[in-house]
């Protein structure tokens, strides 16, 4: 089954039983009856199992080639079930310009239990290595990264992890399985906030991971069932929904991302664009390789390099939206220094080019000229 076929079929039964409904009905119930203790028919309470985010998991195990899908309540829980895996003493070695929740999460969250970050510069896939101890358990890559969209190479990353039988976990929220598919490049899991481009309508807060190995699937399925922090049945629905088009729309994000970033990257204003689509692009190369197309995500930084000139431009956009969150049919825009990274110290964050006047933008669907009269009107 091909990959636009996957998105609206893959792991999903033709029709539901009960009354033939098109689309998996959503199971708003917490618990189910049983003829005998023990006796029931695939699903016992809602935290262990629900029909409709049954559906989503196996369709998202689809569309990513694996062999078993999690859906959880955000992409934050998806990872906090990854580093659930760990005990005191291990160590994980992650890219340095990572989005900002997860290094706060990482920082503030489990370097108190004992578990020891190293976050270093992936560009070069070869610099991981000398980070890795007899300690390391877990690589964990974002690429493209947020927000300044460098590339990882992920299948010289996943040798390195079994060369020295790590884990390797790649976020894959930029890319969405449409251009990228990490399992297939060797890593053992993937991570979705799913709330991006899945969703795709800025309606939900989800998060989600696939992988292949039944062993390391039942081990995050005790995780999430334990912790509890798992998908409801009216947002597994809306994801579910939002995945039957994701071709289509990534197909658009990708065109219109193209155009605003050769719009930026001619404008006399502006100082620095990163699209991996640009031929001038660090690793550029690795990026035609692993992944079908660019994406829909573009940061930039204005000349001078003056928040004030940040600020001023983000607030003048009429067709992109200043919000957080990317990834929806609709264009936005945000300041990384002050919104999703500003848990990050500014020293540290500076060091991987998230300086003050870094603008990016989730170039969404709308159409193309409208995106960039909108963009010229607010360069001014």
């Amino acid at each position: 089954m091909k990959f636009n076929t996957k998105t609206i079929h893959g792991g999903q039964e033709n029709t539901d039983p009960a009354y033939g409904s098109v689309m998996p009905p959503i199971y708003q119930t917490s618990t189910y009856s049983q003829d005998t203790p023990g006796g029931h028919k695939g699903f016992e309470y809602s935290r262990s199992g629900n029909p409709t985010r049954t559906a989503l998991e196996n369709s998202l195990a689809s569309i990513e080639n694996g062999n078993y899908g999690l859906a959880f309540g955000s992409g934050l829980a998806a990872i906090d079930a990854v580093l659930k895996l760990l005990k005191p003493g291990d160590e994980v070695v992650s890219t340095n310009d990572l989005y900002g929740g997860s290094y706060r999460l990482f920082t503030s969250i489990f370097k108190d239990f004992g578990i020891k970050f190293n976050f270093i510069g992936m560009q070069n896939a070869a610099d991981i290595e000398q980070h890795i101890t007899e300690n390391t358990k877990l690589i964990w890559v974002e690429t493209p990264t947020n927000p300044m969209m460098n590339i990882i190479d992920i299948e010289a990353a996943a040798k390195i992890a079994k060369k020295h039988s790590v884990l390797l976990g790649v976020d894959n929220t930029f890319a969405t399985p449409y251009l990228q598919q990490p399992l297939d490049l060797g890593a053992d899991l993937v991570m979705h906030s799913a709330t991006k481009y899945l969703g795709g309508h800025s309606d939900v807060v989800m998060g989600a991971l696939v992988v292949k190995d039944k062993e390391l699937a039942d081990k995050l399925y005790f995780i999430q069932n334990a912790s509890g922090a798992v998908a409801g049945p009216q947002d597994s629905f809306l994801v579910l929904r939002g995945i039957k088009t994701l071709h289509l729309r990534v197909q658009r994000h990708c065109e219109n991302g193209k155009a605003v970033a050769e719009y930026l990257s001619n404008h006399p204003k502006v100082d620095k664009v990163y699209w991996p689509g640009l031929e001038n692009h660090p690793n550029h190369d690795i990026a035609k390789k692993q992944m079908k197309d660019f994406g829909g995500m573009v940061s930039f930084t204005t000349k001078g390099n003056e928040l004030e000139d940040a600020v001023s431009f983000v607030e003048k956009l009429k067709v992109f939206t200043l919000a957080e969150s990317l990834g929806g049919v609709e264009s936005l825009a945000g300041h990384p220094a002050s919104m999703t990274h500003a848990s990050i110290p500014k020293e540290e964050r500076e060091k991987t080019g998230v300086v003050d006047s870094l603008i990016r933008l989730s170039v969404g669907i709308e159409d193309e000229e409208d995106l960039i009269n909108d963009l010229k009107q607010a360069l001014g």
